[in-house]
C-alpha cells in the first residue's frame, strides 16, 4: 500500500486518532473554499474526503482542484459513482458495499472503474463499506437499491465487517448514512473493532464533540463528519488543536 495508508497505520500505531471532513461536491460552494478550508486547517481534521451519492459529472474534479490550492491535507475520494473519479485527489476509497447484495456495488462498478483508475496516480484503498440503519432512508439506499443492516443484529454487523477483512479489505467503514438521526452506538463500534486487525472508519450522525469522543472511545480509528459541518461551520470551533 502507499503512503496515505501507511500514515494511517503509523498514526493508529502511536495511539492517535484521525478525523476526516466529508465534502459533498454538489453541496459545496467553490466560492467559499478558502474560508472553509482555512477552518479545516486550523482544526484537528487530518483528512479531507470528497464525494456523494449523486454528484454531477465534472463537479468533483473542480472541487478537488480548488481545495488543493488551500491545504496540504490528503484528499481522499469517497465516490458514489465512477464519474466522481479524478486524478486531482491523492487517494480513493475503493468501496465494496458489503452490507448490500447488489453485484454492481460488490464488484460491477469496480470493474468499470479500472480503465479510468489506471490513468491516474491515485492511491487505491480497498474498503469494506457497511451501511447500518439509522432511522432515515439514506441516499446510498436509494442509489444502490440495497438495504442497510439492522442495528439490532450486532453479530451480523460484526461478521460482515470481519468477512471484509478476510476478503482482503484494508479498511472497514461503518456508516450510519448521511443525515442519520443518531450515530452508531458505542456497542456496535466496540464489538466490530474487537474482531478487526485493520483500521476502522466510522461515520454518520455525529454532530457533537461528545459523540465524536464516544466513537473514538469505542474503537473508531478514523471518524468522518459531514452533515455537522454543512449545517454549522462553527462546529470547527470545538475541534481546534
Amino acid at each position: 500500500m502507499g503512503s496515505i495508508y501507511k500514515n494511517i497505520q503509523d498514526t493508529i500505531g502511536k495511539g492517535e486518532k484521525l478525523l476526516a471532513v466529508l465534502i459533498d461536491p454538489d453541496k459545496f460552494s467553490i466560492e467559499n473554499t478558502h474560508r472553509f478550508i482555512d477552518k479545516v486547517n486550523k482544526s484537528i481534521v487530518t483528512h479531507i474526503f470528497v464525494g456523494g451519492s449523486i454528484v454531477d459529472e465534472g463537479t468533483t474534479d473542480n472541487v478537488v482542484s480548488e481545495i488543493k490550492k488551500h491545504t496540504n491535507l490528503p484528499i481522499v475520494l469517497f465516490p458514489g459513482d465512477i464519474t466522481q473519479i479524478t486524478g486531482e485527489a491523492d487517494a480513493l476509497l475503493f468501496l465494496s458495499l458489503l452490507s448490500g447484495r447488489h453485484p454492481d456495488y460488490l464488484i460491477g462498478k469496480h470493474v468499470e472503474a479500472v480503465s479510468k483508475l489506471t490513468k491516474t496516480q491515485l492511491e487505491i484503498l480497498p474498503t469494506g463499506y457497511v451501511l447500518i440503519e439509522s432511522g432515515n432512508i439514506t441516499a446510498v439506499e436509494k442509489v444502490t437499491n440495497t438495504k442497510p443492516l439492522s442495528r439490532k443484529n450486532i453479530q451480523i454487523i460484526v461478521d460482515t465487517a470481519k468477512a471484509g477483512q478476510l476478503l482482503g479489505m484494508k479498511l472497514i467503514y461503518l456508516e450510519a448514512g448521511s443525515g442519520a438521526k443518531t450515530p452508531l452506538t458505542q456497542k456496535i463500534i466496540s464489538y466490530v473493532k474487537q474482531e478487526l486487525d485493520i483500521p476502522l472508519i466510522v461515520g454518520g450522525g455525529i454532530r457533537s464533540k461528545v459523540e465524536l469522543d464516544n466513537a473514538y472511545n469505542a474503537g473508531a480509528d478514523l471518524v468522518v463528519i459531514g452533515t455537522a459541518f454543512e449545517e454549522d461551520e462553527s462546529f470547527f470551533d470545538n475541534l481546534r488543536e
